[in-house]
Order: structure tokens, then sequence, then C-alpha cells
């Protein structure tokens, strides 16, 4: 490896050059007055609130996973337990064996999102250790075994009897193949994905790295969707039809008042997925939401920025008319800065489980 090319596989470099990896202030500073035009049309700058009346502050901050899986038919999500942080042993174990979810389960914080504290949990004791690390409430969620996952944008114009999907992400997990000589480890470091990854990889596999795959045989290392974990988001909006288009346009119309967000859902195949079958919705995230296909590293800034500024627009005409003829409140000054402090008090606790 010439020393070009070793200088740009340094973690600098690749987040330097990527703009995916970068920061979530450097990428939506640029777009800040945008913003402030929306509230100062709207006469209120968290107007959002609007949006999804029936989630807490519309879902942009705050916003508890298990509040929303609870206004949804339970058919749509997975079998889940939500657990106070400093919950008991004997409480878990007992919550667990009356409602047993099966190994592996997925545990998660009840708050929060980006795959922070997100983990495959196989046994009791490792139930137990996550969530006596645990600092926030957090959830424990049967795993759903399939092995495709997408992102759905989705908005509705209240009042309007069909909504729209503006945007799908696809994800693929971080997963490493062999060539039969390599180390697990090797062929982490010709990745530069992978190599933003190693320092938790290397705490969560150790010695594992230095075993050497069989020639193509896949190992997945990382079995979630999140683009922070390791997983190589793609825009796979062309797939959009009205198949796809009235399969999630009728889900959605099954969790109330909601008209703004973006939807994760885990599913068998994409044929089963567009006739309604073989899915399951892992997480329904409202106003704070993300186009996230604009992570697909074959798009600029430039299109993430002009995306962003699609989607706020979406959400600013929504919350405006929830507001004018459905009476949905805006959040009063007060509690919108209350939001934001609760949840920067929130970042810090959460920051000591990790």
């Amino acid at each position: 490896m010439n020393f070009f090319k070793q200088l740009a596989y340094r973690p600098f470099f690749i987040k330097l050059l990527h703009w995916e990896y970068w920061s979530f202030n450097t990428v939506y500073a640029p777009l800040y007055l945008y913003w402030i035009g929306l509230c100062i049309k709207a006469r209120s700058f968290f107007f959002f609130n609007a949006s999804n009346p029936t989630i807490k502050n519309g879902g942009f901050l705050m916003e508890s996973k298990k509040e929303i899986y609870d206004i949804m038919p339970q058919a749509l999500y997975p079998p889940t337990l939500l657990f106070k942080a400093g919950a008991s042993e004997n409480e878990i174990t007992n919550a667990l064996l009356s409602t047993p979810l099966g190994y592996p389960m997925i545990g998660k914080p009840d708050i929060g999102g980006r795959g922070k504290g997100v983990k495959k949990l196989y046994n009791l004791n490792e139930v137990l250790q996550y969530a006596q690390q645990s600092k926030v409430d957090f959830l424990l969620q049967q795993f759903v075994p399939f092995e495709n996952e997408i992102g759905v944008f989705y908005y509705r114009f209240p009042g309007e009897d069909k909504g729209v999907v503006s945007g799908i992400v696809g994800k693929e997990f971080l997963t490493v193949k062999g060539d039969g000589t390599s180390t697990i480890l090797q062929l982490l470091q010709k990745d530069m994905r992978f190599i933003l990854q190693l320092p938790v990889l290397k705490a969560t596999y150790g010695k594992t790295l230095n075993n050497i795959l069989p020639a193509n045989e896949k190992f997945l290392m990382v079995p979630y969707g999140n683009h922070a974990r390791g997983a190589k988001f793609i825009d796979v909006s062309h797939l959009t039809d009205e198949r796809l288009t009235n399969t999630i346009d009728a889900i959605c119309k099954q969790i109330p008042a909601f008209y703004y967000g973006r939807m994760d859902v885990r599913f068998n195949t994409w044929e089963e997925l567009c006739e309604g079958k073989n899915f399951s919705v892992i997480e329904v995230n409202g106003a704070g939401s993300e186009p996230t296909h604009i992570y697909d590293p074959k798009h600029s800034i430039f299109f993430a920025w002009y995306e962003i500024c699609r989607h706020w627009n979406l959400l600013y005409k929504i919350s405006i008319i929830n507001h004018k003829k459905h009476n949905a409140p805006y959040l009063s000054f007060a509690d919108g800065i209350k939001m934001f402090k609760e949840n920067s008090e929130y970042e810090k606790i959460f920051a000591q489980s990790e």
C-alpha cells in the first residue's frame, strides 16, 4: 500500500473526505437559516409538534419508542418489554418468564437513535449485564430473523386519502467475506467503512479477529442496520411502486395521526413485503427523522442538503395543516426549550452507559 493510500485509509482522512461520516452539526449547520425561515413562516420555533399529534413532541426529540409501539397494532412490531433504569434481576427474569421473547433478543434504549446502545443478547446473563450497564430506560425486544432491512420515509397530508413514499434506504449489514488466507482483522482493514468500526469490533470479538475465514464464507459482524454501526446505506428509492406504496400506506394508517416520519422494516423478500407479508416494523421515527437514503456513498452533500430541505418543507406543510384545520397545538416556547434541555441531560446520562 503506497503512502497516499495509507493516508487515505486513516480514520481522520476517511471522515474528512467522505461527507457521510461528518458530524450532525457539520452536515446541518448550512441549513439552519432555512429551518429558521420555516419557523418564521409558521410563527413558531416548535411547529413540528403538530406533525404527528399522537407522538410526544411530534417525534422530534425525547419520544419513547415503547409509547409509539403502544399506539400501533401488535401484529406490526416484535414483542417488546420496557424496563426502567436500575430494574432488578428478579424483575427482568420474571418478566421474561411471563412474556418469553426467545434468544437472541435485542436490547435498546427506549429513547435514543442512530444505533446507540443497541445490542444483540444471546442469553440471560448477557441480558442482565446489559440491564446493569444501562443508565436509561431500555427495551428488550424479540429479534426479527428476516435478513433484509430498509428504512422507508413516508408522509401524508392531513385530509388526503393516500400517503407518499418519499425515499427508501436499503441496508447492508457489516459483513466480511473470507478469501481463505486473510484473517478477519486483515479483511476489515481493507475497507474504509470497516476501519472506522475497528475499535468496537476489537472490543467485541477479541482474538476471534485472528481467525481465517474460508474462501467465500461470510461472517456477519454487526447485525444492526445502523449507519453509525457500519451498515452501508444504499438509496433504493427507485424501487418505489404502486404495490409498495399501498402496503406502506396501509401500515402507516394503522398508526393514529401519523403523518410524517421514517419506519425501519425487516422483511423476508421484496416480493412478500410488497404484498404485505413476512415483515416487521422494528422502529418508527417522527418529526426528527432523517431521509437516510441521502447517506448512499454515491450521493453528494448537495443532494443531501436538497433532500433534507425538501423533507423539512413537507414537515412544515403537514404541521401547518394539522394546526390550522385540526387544532393540533404547537409546543410553547417554554416547553420547547425544556425539551432541548431534557434531551441534553439525557444525552449526558446515556453516555455513561457506553
